[in-house]
């Protein structure tokens, strides 16, 4: 899954990593928790079919999803994330997947590995950002929600698939990661059918991410500093990552 997460670059560097026409300036976001506002970025209708201005635009949106045909959205589970796998098809993101799916700027994002220290099962936070500290865009659902009294509220969700092998000594689910040479597939719901990006919503490789253990700091939302990220001391490693099974030569075959 994905629960807290990430965006410290610069406004002019995000700008250019998504493309968009233009972007507010924004500070360093150390700890983005659900509920609060995040940015996101979605393809935008041309006003002028002939200009040579980006057709994408960045604006907020409300960390939790709420389906269009919701009536009450207190009756509502928290919903975060999405699982890609069954995104098409569940009523809740069937339409947002085939109209309004986003990117969710990232530097990286947090993940809890649950352990069992002197008797008592603990949680290891770990920062998880590219090995490369580039930026990357997680793929994303957005829905806007009109309320009974005609207010209307941008909300999303995060979308995460089965972790890589890496990252399955953390957690079982990771954010689906789309590349920035997908970002104009990803984004263009008008020709891009949904089972036609299926492919993009996929873990990537065991070696782009890196691990880091880091204080239990970051559980509190109001702890928003870029010391949650330095690494912690005293954290057991990780265990080794599973080889992948080789066939047995001792065993005959037909293929």
């Amino acid at each position: 899954m994905c629960g807290r997460y990430a965006l410290t670059s610069k406004p002019d560097e995000v700008l250019d990593f998504t493309g968009v026409a233009a972007l507010d300036d924004f500070p360093a976001r150390f700890n983005i928790a659900p509920t609060q506002p995040i940015l996101v970025v979605m393809q935008a209708e041309r006003s002028d079919p002939g200009s040579n201005l980006p057709d994408r635009r960045a604006f907020l949106a409300r960390w939790g999803f709420i389906p269009g045909w919701a009536k009450d959205p207190k009756d509502l589970s928290l919903m975060i994330n999405a699982r890609s796998e069954s995104a098409i098809g569940k009523p809740s993101f069937r339409a947002a997947m085939r109209h309004r799916r986003i990117l969710v700027p990232a530097s990286g994002f947090y993940e809890w590995r649950r352990q069992e220290k002197s008797g008592e099962e603990k949680s290891q936070p770990y920062w998880i950002r590219p090995k490369n500290g580039a930026l990357i865009a997680f793929g994303g659902l957005m829905e806007t929600y009109a309320s009974a009294d005609g207010s209307e509220i941008d909300t999303a969700a995060i979308l995460t698939t089965g972790a890589n092998r890496a990252l399955s000594r953390i957690h079982d689910r990771m954010p689906v990661v789309i590349g920035q040479e997908d970002f104009t597939r990803w984004l263009d719901c008008r020709l891009q059918e949904p089972r036609e990006v299926k492919d993009l919503m996929k873990a990537v490789d065991d070696d782009f991410f890196e691990a880091i253990p880091v204080s239990d700091r970051v559980n509190k939302v109001s702890n928003m500093g870029a010391e949650l990220q330095l690494p912690a001391e005293d954290v057991a490693p990780l265990p080794a990552i599973r080889q992948k099974s080789k066939p047995d030569d001792s065993q005959l075959s037909l293929f």
